[in-house]
């Protein structure tokens, strides 16, 4: 093994431990885990994932609650995002340098900020404990991260593409569906892995805007696990949680790994 070989593996080692970590303290008991032990060279078992699966509601449900929110919002984000960044592009430069930068400061700013303002117009629309209406907001706030990328993969394109499709009668409609977004098809699955990352993540609006424990998502209720007790914390439980997880993220990224690393290396991240 060579010195570049080396730091690699090294690199990748160091990666990987917190989640190797995780994994096999999921089959550790808690005992040993509160005791100090090396994970590995405990006896295993299966009793957290036992608990997980059999709890009111069970884990399950929370993976599924996640799932269903991520994919409404990233499909939303996607279908205005995708029109919106069209006509962006064919702005003037000038409008399209403008409207570029208000979207990056949109996109900068800590969405943290309206939390308040969001908690009053769920009320005031009556949209709380409303799992799908929740994807309203989490689109809202994708929104010009998702504008900045599929701009930038627009611009990829030539311009004497769409005008050869408007020679040929193709509508703004045609043009979108059979020649331009085939095209830009990594950058918009790359975009979408990202906003499917928010939505799954995001934590303090889903806390404040969902209180039904069978409509909690993954965050929420991961963390209501690991503050179940003041006087234990349940390190096998929450290194299990993690485990199931971290598991559909894994599956979607094994699924569009190629699409990912197409578009980050591509469009989505030029100009």
């Amino acid at each position: 093994m060579n010195r570049r070989q080396l730091w690699i593996s090294l690199l990748l080692l160091w990666s990987l431990a917190p989640m190797l970590w995780q994994l096999i303290s999921s089959f550790t008991t808690t005992a040993a885990l509160v005791d100090g032990g090396v994970p590995f060279l405990q006896r295993w078992t299966l009793i957290h994932y036992r608990q997980l699966l059999s709890s009111d509601p069970p884990f399950w449900r929370f993976l599924l609650n996640s799932t269903v929110l991520a994919s409404a919002s990233t499909v939303l984000t996607i279908a205005l995002a995708i029109p919106a960044a069209y006509g962006l592009v064919r702005l003037p430069q000038r409008w399209l340098r403008v409207s570029r930068t208000l979207i990056a400061g949109a996109a900068l700013f800590p969405y943290v900020l309206l939390f308040l303002a969001l908690l009053e117009l769920a009320r005031s629309l009556n949209l709380g404990n409303s799992l799908l209406a929740l994807a309203i907001p989490y689109s809202a706030l994708s929104l010009p991260l998702a504008l900045l990328l599929l701009t930038a993969a627009f611009e990829g394109l030539p311009k004497d593409l769409d005008d050869a499709a408007k020679l040929e009668g193709m509508s703004l409609v045609q043009r979108l569906r059979w020649v331009l977004i085939p095209l830009i098809a990594p950058a918009t699955a790359s975009t979408a892995i990202l906003v499917f990352l928010f939505a799954w993540n995001e934590y303090p609006i889903a806390l404040t805007w969902l209180s039904r424990s069978e409509q909690l998502t993954l965050p929420v209720a991961m963390a209501r696990i690991a503050g179940s007790s003041v006087y234990s914390v349940p390190y096998g439980a929450y290194a299990a949680a993690t485990v199931l997880g971290a598991l559909p993220l894994l599956l979607l990224v094994l699924l569009f790994q190629r699409q990912i690393v197409s578009g980050l290396t591509n469009g989505a991240v030029k100009g």
